[in-house]
């Protein structure tokens, strides 16, 4: 490996020996695809990478399969037509998918199976390289406890240690053990970082987080990325503190590329560098491209600022050619390290993989296992004959809004609606009753044994820019399932949606309640999975779920007060008119089957390190899987630390009557936190733990550290 590290900053060295200061910021921008004069650009030397935005090529919708001999077209231009022959990149939002579109991010953390992340993005890997995309912007880590953020749908939920953990998965997805494998894609973790604390669940608005809670609740999944060799990083839109991501140059030099030591490249989002004319700290675009460089951001996305501004920055002498050189090495050592110099074309042949049944089995699985089971008086698993099933709601027929948020190549066409999935589920001998008219179907519904109630979000009130101030179901579908259930048939309410949503009032009337989710192109099919028992729920919530937006935001890894509850009089820290607790808490989900906790057991593994044991029983009369959940608080430290701290999980398929111990190691990595230094502090002491099925049960224990 030495060796072929040296072999490649050997050739970075050579090519940066021959390069003049145009080709060198010409390999710091990303142009979009969709310019009239790309060709013209890519042979002057401005095109270090070409952003597919939109449309794969202009004039072209996303579904047309031209991108990969267009693609090669222009890498031919660039490689056979310019004085260096150096390859342009070719990048793409793919955040869950390309043809076959996995669930949403925050769908796939409810499986709590990084198994699961890995191979839906290992999927999408395979798909984007065929088109001759190699890089993609996924995955997006922020951390997340605003369900009023629509961007909230595209990362892995509130909790840093479940985010870490899939974050590493995703990184091996989409990247796999060779970078050079033409079927690999550089990786892009993004929004470094604290993009989801925007102040109001506020797309692109500011940040106040302090130096303790960055580097303990924002930092940690970019951090593992970084481990897990995550060849890109994308900065965030917002400040933080009156200092714009883009322009940090602590948190994008001193810590990512010093002290975590990152040899990837960094990229802007979209046009970031001139907002920072925006933001108020530069004055103009040669003054936001000097604070970006200088920060160390190596590419602009879109914008042109640094094409523009850069070279006369350098020849002023109001940037050192230094910086430009170091931000070049990072873009030609990604471009090597993805053997694009030796293999710059891509086979077109290879689009045959789109949508192959391999694939569609393995995003069917992911979104089997995302699912989450709310309520269930009993009713579900449902029969699949001898009973009259209604199926209604604006979504029980759709197929693009099972994508949800940035999926820009899924055709509908590919995708079975829950509808259709039901009705090719059932005996003949059921029967289907349906309507899109709401009163007709209220007058259906009259007639059947149980009623299936799709509802949700449209795909275009999650992700970016979709920011809502009210987290209940559109007024027109809350009616539609009062209605319903003013007529004392059992109703199965099935939920689509990018974030969590007030589900109060449905949770107390309906009989299930199924938390879809986006589920991609196979959702329709996991979804009557689920219903019909084909495959047990074992999803568990990434993301706690408010009562009410007024209590937003809400999570299960709060710090305490100094007037906790259970208060004994008045004057302590709770909301007046609605209870304090969620509806739904951090890590809960629902099975066909039950498990009992038991024989938990602690003892010690070393001198600052202890084993934390339980055995898990499923109690009940259908096999199923269980996601066993640790939890630690630290009693007293220098600083107050949460009430509670996801410390490891494990997923455990168990039998009827199977028993299986799980165990798990809590050490010094564990056990230690950031301080408002943002140094990593190991403080021995008390600690309570907690092994359960969510974060607020189980079994409770405590234990010492002494110290050393």
């Amino acid at each position: 490996m030495a060796a072929e590290t040296q072999a490649v900053e050997a050739q970075i060295d050579c090519l940066l020996a021959q390069m003049t200061l145009a080709e060198k910021v010409g390999q710091m921008c990303q142009l979009q695809i969709t310019l009239d004069d790309l060709e013209d650009r890519i042979r002057a030397g401005h095109a270090g990478s070409i952003i597919l935005s939109g449309a794969p090529v202009p004039g072209a919708s996303p579904q047309e399969p031209v991108v990969g001999p267009h693609l090669n077209h222009l890498q031919r231009i660039a490689v056979e037509e310019t004085r260096l022959g150096i390859p342009i990149l070719f990048g793409r939002d793919v955040l869950h998918g390309y043809k076959t579109v996995a669930p949403i991010p925050l769908g796939m953390a409810a499986s709590w199976s990084p198994d699961v992340v890995e191979a839906a993005c290992r999927v999408a890997a395979r798909e984007a390289s065929a088109d001759g995309i190699r890089w993609v912007f996924a995955p997006m880590l922020d951390i997340a406890r605003d369900p009023r953020w629509g961007r909230i749908a595209e990362g892995f939920g509130e909790d840093p240690f479940l985010c870490s953990a899939l974050a590493r998965a995703a990184v091996r997805g989409f990247q796999g053990d060779d970078l050079t494998d033409p079927e690999a894609v550089l990786a892009c973790a993004k929004h470094y970082a604290g993009y989801g604390a925007a102040e109001g669940g506020r797309d692109y608005n500011g940040t106040e987080i302090t130096p303790s809670t960055l580097h303990n609740v924002y930092l940690p999944s970019f951090h593992a990325a970084v481990q897990a060799g995550v060849g890109s990083i994308m900065t965030g839109f917002p400040e933080n503190g009156g200092v714009p991501i883009t322009a940090n140059r602590h948190l994008v030099t001193e810590i990512l590329k010093d002290e975590w030591g990152f040899d990837g490249l960094v990229i802007s989002d979209w046009a970031a560098i001139d907002e920072l004319r925006y933001h108020g700290v530069a004055a103009d675009r040669a003054g936001a491209a000097r604070l970006a460089a200088l920060a160390g951001i190596d590419m602009d996305l879109a914008a042109e600022v640094y094409v523009e501004e850069l070279a006369g920055l350098v020849e002023s002498g109001a940037l050192p050619e230094a910086v430009i050189d170091e931000a070049v090495r990072r873009i030609l050592r990604a471009k090597l390290r993805l053997g694009l110099f030796a293999q710059p074309y891509t086979e077109t042949e290879r689009a045959a993989v789109h949508l192959h049944a391999d694939h569609r089995q393995i995003v069917r699985d992911a979104a089997a296992r995302s699912l989450v089971l709310l309520k269930n008086d009993g009713i579900l698993p449902l029969a699949k004959a001898g009973q009259t099933i209604g199926v209604f709601g604006p979504l029980a027929e759709a197929r693009a809004t099972l994508f949800g948020s940035w999926t820009l190549d899924g055709h509908e066409d590919s995708v079975v609606s829950i509808l259709d999935r039901v009705r090719e589920t059932v005996d003949s001998a059921a029967q289907i009753r349906t309507s899109e008219l709401a009163d007709d179907a209220l007058w259906q519904a009259r007639h059947c044994d149980v009623v299936i109630a799709v509802v949700g979000e449209a795909v275009s009130r999650s992700g970016e820019d979709n920011c809502i101030t009210t987290l209940d179901l559109p007024p027109g579908q809350t009616a539609f399932l009062e209605a319903l259930f003013a007529l004392q048939v059992p109703v199965i309410v099935v939920v689509l949606a990018g974030r969590p949503l007030a589900l109060e009032s449905i949770h107390r009337q309906a009989a299930a309640v199924l938390m879809a989710w986006h589920p991609g192109t196979e959702g329709g099919r996991a979804v009557a999975d689920v219903l019909f028992g084909d495959a047990n729920p074992s999803g568990k919530l990434p993301v706690t779920f408010p009562r009410t937006v007024g209590q937003v935001p809400l999570y299960y890894n709060h710090r305490p007060t100094g007037r906790p509850l259970p208060p004994r009089d008045r004057r302590h820290s709770r909301y007046v008119d609605q209870l304090d607790s969620p509806l739904y808490p951090f890590g809960y989900g629902l099975s066909y089957t039950e498990f009992a906790y038991n024989n938990l057991r602690i003892v010690p593994a070393g001198p600052q390190a202890v084993m934390v044991s339980a055995e898990i029983t499923n109690t009940g009369t259908r096999a199923g899987e269980e996601i066993v959940q640790l939890y630690v608080r630290d009693r007293v430290a220098s600083l107050s630390r949460p009430v509670k701290e996801l410390k490891g999980f494990a997923r455990l398929a168990l039998a009827p009557g199977e028993t299986q111990t799980v165990t798990f190691e809590l050490t010094e990595q564990e056990l230690s936190f950031y301080d408002t230094e943002g140094c990593r502090v190991f403080e021995p002491g008390e600690f309570d733990v907690w092994v359960g099925p969510d974060s607020t049960g189980g079994l409770a224990g405590q234990f010492v550290i002494a110290p050393a």
